[in-house]
Order: structure tokens, then C-alpha cells, then sequence
């Protein structure tokens, strides 16, 4: 294997050396747990609440706005099913094209006496703000609508989405696992209640996120034990994971922009080399409203796992739709919901950027993409391709 070149991104990132700097300390010399309140709890404490304030910053909060979690699918879990159960019964709404997280959190609300109604998407995988409005009802208790898809890369009209939900009173819940630290995010611009993040997105460790609360938001605890967090999630915090957290999220304020535009380049970059020289592949997603390193490809007539596969091979990494349902033959149902034909569907691969990739990597991947497909092609049964 001649070069390795990680373009999975979306689905995890390397941790920054300078996280892994400050979190080192936190495994050994400060070890007390923060809610002691001798001298070794209080120096957990201090490194926790300094990430505290530096998360608060980057989204213009209050710190005791931010409340640490295990992971994105906890803050998804704990902003809708919080949201819903402090209001009793009632109604929810989300979109089709949402993580798991949201939807399986939904379907298990709906089990237990909730209505719930999921709104659909145009051909870009993007939610009509009419299509929320007309969906509200009476007794509609909250909105869940993700911040930008971790597939297709599409960037929903939050800020519209928020307005509708301000008008009709009703808290509006963002998973911005793929937007944070990626683009700029001011929640009281785009109305938001509740907004789910997760460190290992932007080049923090795993096994931590957080979830901001609008002060005053009325949402109940799904996790009970102990005082932590301001009563709001039980459990020791992990206190290195968040010092981490908070480091990461220092880093990307200050490289967000740069980045941004750079990973952009070479996003496109690689589109145009592959759409040059491959025939029948399309772009997936909004052309416009997508994250900025993110290019989700639809090969007609090839299975995605090989191509994933196939790349593998060439020191490649990429994912074939979610990486939550890797190895799952069926087409996403960001796809389904998108209207995609399954002849392309069963193609897509997702190519997601990050600070590490270079223009060099983009050409070996365009290089190796074209004989590839072509040879999965020609192995396909007469009468397919």
C-alpha cells in the first residue's frame, strides 16, 4: 500500500495534537472527581469549567447554558425525548433525513403516545420551512430539525425553521453534529432551543458531546443519579474528554474560516476530476447548501460496498452512506426520502474532507476512482450496467 488517505471525516476525526496535549494531564496528574470539593476535585473542576466557557463562547451562550454528554446520540436523545416529556403528551415534528438518533428517539416517543410527524425533502435532501409550518399543530410540543445532513452534506433553512417555531411558540431542537465547528452558529439568529454538538467531529476524542439549553427551556432529565451538571445529567463527567471538548472547539474558532474555504477547494477539486472522467455519477445533496468537505457521489449500476471496498485497497477510506449502517444492503433513507432511483442509490459514497487532506491526496483518489468503477462495471451481469 503505497499511500493512505482518510476521507471519512463525517464519520470521525483524528484528535488534534494540541487536544491530545491538553487532555494528557487530566489521565494522571489531575485525576480528583470535579464535584469533590477538596484541592484535587476543584483542579478537575477548574480544567472542566475553563472547556465550559470555552464551548459557551464559540456559540455566544451562557456556560450554564452547556450541559456534557457521552456522545451526539445522547444529546439527541436527551434534547427530544427531554423536550417532549416536560410538555406531557402530544406532537412532534422532524424531517425523513435524520440521524438515527433523532428519529429512533421520535419512533420510541411515538410508542409510548406521542403523534409524530416526519416531513419530507426535495430532490437535495432539504426541508421546506411551509412543509414544518402546515405540519404544526395545536398540540405540537417541539421541532427537530438537523443543522446539515452527515450524508448528502445538505444544509437545512434553520434560521426560517426557527422563526416558524418562535411564531407558534414551540422549542426548536438542532442536531448540529455536522455543522459544529464547521460553520458559524449563532443560536439566537436561527432560533434555537436546543442544539446537540460532539467532540469527535472536529478532531476532539470520543465519548464526549455536550447540548446547549436555552435558559429557561422547559426540558426534564433522561439520566437520574447524582446532582451533576446542574441536575440535568447524572454521572461523573469525563472530565479529560471534556477538557478536550473544550480545546477542540478553542482550535476550530480559530481555523473554522480558513478551513472552511480550503477543504471547499479541494471538495470540488475532487468533483470535477471524478465527474471528468467517470460517466454516469452524480452529485448528491444541495449544489450550493452543503458542508463545506463533504461530496457524496451516486455511481449508476455499482454496488457502493465495492467501490468502498475497492479503495480500501489503495490505502482509500470512505464510507458507503451513513456510517451508522455500514454493511446495511439497503439504499439510506436520506436516499429513499430524496426520491434517489435505486439503480444510483445503491452506489452512493460519501467523501468527507478534513485539515489533514491535501490537494495531492484529491488527485490519487480521482486517479483510483475511474479504473475501478470501470472495472466493477464490466463485472456487473449483462443486461445491468
Amino acid at each position: 500500500m503505497s499511500r493512505r488517505v482518510y476521507l471519512d471525516h463525517n464519520a470521525s476525526t483524528p484528535v488534534h495534537p494540541e487536544v491530545l496535549a491538553a487532555m494528557l494531564p487530566y489521565f494522571a496528574e489531575v485525576y480528583g472527581n470535579p464535584s469533590s470539593i477538596h484541592a484535587f476535585g476543584r483542579e478537575a473542576r477548574e480544567g472542566m469549567d475553563l472547556a465550559r466557557e470555552r464551548v459557551a463562547s464559540f456559540l455566544k451562550v451562557s456556560s450554564q447554558e452547556i450541559v456534557f454528554t457521552s456522545g451526539g446520540t445522547e444529546s439527541d436523545n436527551f434534547a427530544v425525548k427531554g423536550l417532549a416529556w416536560a410538555r406531557g403528551k402530544g406532537h412532534l415534528i422532524t424531517s425523513q433525513v435524520e440521524h438515527h438518533a433523532v428519529i429512533r428517539a421520535c419512533r420510541a416517543l411515538e410508542a409510548q403516545g406521542f403523534d409524530l410527524t416526519c416531513v419530507g425533502v426535495d430532490e437535495f435532501g432539504m426541508v421546506d420551512p411551509d412543509d414544518v409550518r402546515r405540519a404544526i399543530r395545536p398540540d405540537t410540543v417541539a421541532i427537530s430539525i438537523m443543522h446539515a445532513n452527515s450524508e448528502v452534506g445538505t444544509i437545512q433553512p434553520i434560521e426560517a425553521i426557527g422563526r416558524i417555531a418562535r411564531e407558534h411558540g414551540i422549542p426548536l431542537h438542532v442536531d448540529a453534529v455536522q455543522t459544529f465547528g464547521k460553520l458559524p452558529l449563532d443560536v439566537d439568529a436561527l432560533g434555537i432551543d436546543a442544539l446537540s454538538f460532539s467532540a469527535h467531529k472536529i478532531y476532539g476524542p470520543k465519548g464526549v458531546a455536550g447540548l446547549f439549553i436555552r435558559k429557561g427551556s422547559k426540558m426534564v432529565a433522561v439520566q437520574h443519579g447524582g446532582e451533576h451538571e446542574r441536575r440535568r445529567r447524572a454521572g461523573t463527567e469525563n472530565v479529560a474528554g471534556i477538557v478536550g471538548l473544550g480545546k477542540a472547539v478553542e482550535i476550530r474558532a480559530r481555523d473554522m474560516h480558513t478551513e472552511a474555504e480550503r477543504v471547499t477547494a479541494l471538495r470540488d477539486r475532487l468533483w470535477d476530476g471524478v465527474r471528468s472522467r467517470v460517466p454516469e455519477v452524480r452529485l448528491s445533496g444541495h449544489p450550493g447548501h452543503r458542508l463545506p468537505g463533504t461530496a457524496s457521489f451516486l455511481f449508476r449500476h455499482v454496488e457502493s460496498e465495492s467501490i468502498v471496498l475497492g479503495l480500501d485497497l489503495k490505502g482509500i477510506g470512505v464510507s458507503a452512506g451513513s456510517a451508522c449502517t455500514s454493511g446495511n444492503v439497503e439504499p439510506s433513507h436520506v436516499l429513499v426520502a430524496m426520491g434517489v432511483p435505486l439503480e444510483w442509490a445503491m452506489g452512493a459514497v460519501r467523501c468527507s474532507l478534513g485539515r489533514s487532506t491535501s490537494a495531492e491526496d484529491i488527485d490519487y483518489v480521482i486517479e483510483c476512482v475511474e479504473p475501478l468503477v470501470r472495472k466493477l462495471r464490466q463485472a456487473m451481469p449483462v443486461g445491468v450496467v
